[in-house]
């Protein structure tokens, strides 16, 4: 039994949350296969709904939140994995209703668990994170259904957020051309780094005419918004392209007509990364680490402790932090 550092979210008598750093032992950890040290976790939109008490996410308080967390194992009852070894675990259940990565320690199902993969150190798996593991699913759906460089830009929406940033940088490495959409000047510079061809106001991908269908302007698009931005999206995508709809930043639902699809034949593809097959996520790992490894990862990253965590989850909520946001915690040994 091992005492640790943890945040945890509470449900206060007036139904009210609020957040605390703690300290517990491993033995309040629910029953698992590997035992994990953490060193590093990530700041996920998720992550703050959680944190935020949102049933939607969370149904049970109090409850550590984190839905990424890498380190090293210390204890495995399955011999796959073994005392030392470098993993990561990412979504599922995780820091959803099960004890999740803002915490030193973590329990879970061996089935959860991915070797670090060669090539990628445990902080690189966490700037990456649910993020990178949603962008490289996205891009691998949208090859799977016919993309290819020479059709044409790629939109991404929401391009400066954690998801986004990614997958500007992972398309561009992938050889395509990216069309970043922003509605941050500040963040230009940075799209501008990770390999974004052209930038657009997010106002360029809000149409307010009504029209069934808009003049082709893109090949594809990961969509990180929802709502109108993602209507806007699909009535100007290319025949036979499709958009990956991977958040909801700005809205849940969104109306469109069915021409795009009719008349374009324009797919929508559904990015769920919380449940993917084990076997997928291995080889979207091994490729983030080998053919889609991003250089320079650390300038999509800031650092953060778990005594300016809770900071970060308010600015994450009012739309004020950029890239990705990643928590150290145990120092890998």
């Amino acid at each position: 039994m091992v005492e640790f550092s943890a945040l945890q979210i509470r449900e206060e008598a007036d139904g009210t949350f609020s957040r605390h750093l703690i300290r517990r032992s491993t033995a309040e950890l629910p029953a698992g296969d590997v035992l994990i040290r953490v060193a590093f976790s990530a700041l996920n939109y998720k992550d703050a709904l959680s944190a935020s008490g949102h049933k939607g996410i969370t149904r049970h308080f109090p409850h550590t939140p984190g839905i990424d967390a890498a380190g090293l194992v210390v204890e495995s009852a399955v011999p796959e994995f073994r005392p030392g070894q470098r993993v990561l675990v990412t979504s599922f259940d995780l820091g959803m209703n099960t004890s999740g990565g803002f915490a030193e320690y973590i329990r879970v199902p061996a089935g959860w668990v991915v070797p670090l993969p060669d090539g990628l150190s445990l902080a690189e798996s966490m700037i990456l994170g649910t993020g990178g593991l949603t962008a490289a699913l996205a891009l691998w759906k949208l090859e799977r259904n016919g993309l290819h460089p020479d059709h044409g830009p790629v939109l991404v929406t929401g391009a400066s957020g954690g998801v986004g940033s990614v997958a500007v940088a992972l398309l561009h490495r992938a050889g395509y051309r990216v069309m970043a959409s922003s509605g941050k000047p500040e963040a230009h510079e940075l799209l501008r780094r990770l390999g974004a061809d052209e930038i657009v106001d997010r106002a360029a991908v809000h149409d307010s005419t009504g029209k069934a269908l808009l003049p082709v302007r893109w090949a594809a698009v990961i969509d990180t918004v929802g709502g109108n931005t993602l209507s806007t999206a699909i009535k100007a995508c290319r025949p036979e392209g499709s958009v990956a709809v991977i958040g909801l930043v700005a809205d849940n639902t969104f109306t469109t007509t069915v021409y795009p699809f009719l008349i374009r034949g324009v797919n929508v593809l559904g990015i769920e990364t919380g449940t993917t097959d084990i076997a997928l996520r291995r080889e979207l790992w091994h490729r983030l680490a080998t053919t889609w490894r991003l250089p320079d990862l650390d300038s999509l990253v800031t650092y953060i402790d778990l005594p300016h965590l809770s900071d970060y989850i308010d600015l994450m909520l009012k739309g004020q932090t950029r890239g990705r946001v990643v928590l150290r915690l145990a120092a890998p040994e």
